[in-house]
């Protein structure tokens, strides 16, 4: 089912117009669909049905307050790489036990504030971690719940900035190395270990890659039992891809039921750590045309959505579906290059796209921009962040306001000696 559908000519997210949201909000923003989020969620909660299994939403993907209550409350646990996020998953009400901290670099002071917060489990990605983390729990008197993460040396097939499981990819232990890096946490007085966790990539389009590390892992946490360990959980991660324009990612019931196969006997629970899955199809991002530029080469069409608001086209050169607002029924269409107001070359949103010919004041809609859009946001040209928003059926929400220049301002100080001197 889809949640964004044109409905008498006008694209709505479920029941609400986006051009009524874009008159009360203004241009840019971005809209979530709770039915989306809630159909996404109801997915992976009914392929875990009878296994030894929970889930945790990875919030790097989108850390929107709403967002994350809305899966709190429909039973999700948070995967977190930073302190901040651990104080927004509580602060959405997510408890402190279904928290699972990772990250390739924790300072003392973070690992401290995870241990007194109470998270469930720290996912430990160096030796120098280990040891640092033993520190900081002696400090407190207290043990740490641990897994290792294992780099498997598998390749997701995905681009290169989000692949995260080959040897010369920064995170994790290099699964050779891992029987080294248990035995010295066995040996840490303040270090609980209790399982084993692994994490390949982000948008990954095949089950392959997961079953190649799957079964790498599996014989590990053979060997790891051999040497004395209990291994416990295997925390599989997360990585599994969307639509962005015509990739066929495998479904989440053939996900879980090959995960299944290949843990069957294991006798570990099992955690999965979804983000884009969950919310990358449920958002999109509003745009108004500022003008049409026509150009010897091509022609333009400058909007007022810009790399500030969706760096992903710059940063992975990735491909977004944009649709008008509007519905045209015409086939005519031009040959165009979508971009921003801002001062760069590389403010685009879509390259040579054909598209039906866009006039100042149409409003164009980005597709599945719920996942790594707002969150990976900057006021780049001292441009406001775009406000969030929620539909829920026929109502809908600012989630995130945008900020007035002056807020902006606001948060900065000139040091004592630019202060005007008074007279």
């Amino acid at each position: 089912m889809s949640f964004f559908t044109y409905r008498n000519g006008a694209m709505h997210a479920e029941g609400v117009a986006l051009a009524a949201i874009a008159a009360q909000v203004g241009t840019p923003f971005y809209c979530y669909s709770a039915g989306a989020l809630r159909a996404a969620w109801q997915e992976f909660a009914d392929g875990i049905r009878g296994m030894n299994a929970s889930v945790c939403y990875a919030m790097k993907a989108n850390s929107n307050l709403a967002v994350i209550r809305l899966f709190g409350e429909l039973g999700a646990g948070a995967d977190i790489v930073s302190v901040g996020e651990m104080q927004r998953a509580l602060a959405a009400g997510i408890p402190a036990g279904r928290i699972i901290y990772s990250g390739v670099g924790k300072k003392a002071s973070e690992l401290m504030a995870a241990l007194q917060a109470g998270v469930g489990q720290i996912n430990v990605e160096s030796s120098s971690e280990l040891e640092t983390l033993n520190a900081v729990a002696g400090q407190l008197g207290v043990a740490a719940d641990i897994t290792i993460r294992v780099n498997p040396d598998v390749d997701a097939g995905t681009h290169a900035k989000i692949t995260t499981g080959r040897k010369e990819n920064k995170f994790g232990i290099d699964i050779d190395l891992a029987r080294d890096a248990y035995a010295l946490a066995g040996r840490l007085p303040n270090l609980r270990v209790v399982g084993v966790a692994m994490h390949i990539g982000s948008q990954l389009t095949s089950l392959d890659p997961y079953r190649s590390a799957i079964v790498r892992v599996r014989e590990l946490i053979g060997q790891l039992r051999a040497d004395g360990h209990a291994i416990d959980r295997f925390d599989i991660g997360g990585g599994l891809g969307i639509v962005y324009a015509d990739e066929r990612p495998p479904s989440i019931p053939d996900f879980l039921a090959m995960v299944a196969r290949e843990t069957d006997g294991l006798g570990c629970e099992l955690t999965f750590e979804p983000g884009r899955r969950l919310v990358g199809e449920a958002g999109v991002l509003v745009g108004e045309v500022i003008l049409v530029k026509p150009g010897a080469a091509k022609t333009f069409v400058i909007v007022d959505a810009a790399m500030n608001d969706l760096i992903r086209p710059t940063l992975y050169e990735a491909w977004h579906d944009i649709v008008p607002v509007r519905e045209r029924r015409d086939a005519a269409t031009i040959r165009c290059d979508i971009v921003g107001p801002i001062c760069e070359s590389g403010d685009y949103l879509a390259q040579n796209r054909d598209l039906p010919p866009l006039a100042a004041g149409d409003l164009v809609m980005i597709r599945s921009a719920g996942a790594y859009g707002a969150v990976m946001a900057s006021a780049y040209n001292t441009r406001p962040l775009a406000p969030e928003v929620m539909v829920d059926g026929t109502r809908f929400a600012v989630i995130r306001p945008r900020p007035s220049i002056e807020e902006m301002l606001s948060a900065e100080r000139f040091p004592p000696w630019m202060e005007p001197t008074k007279p």
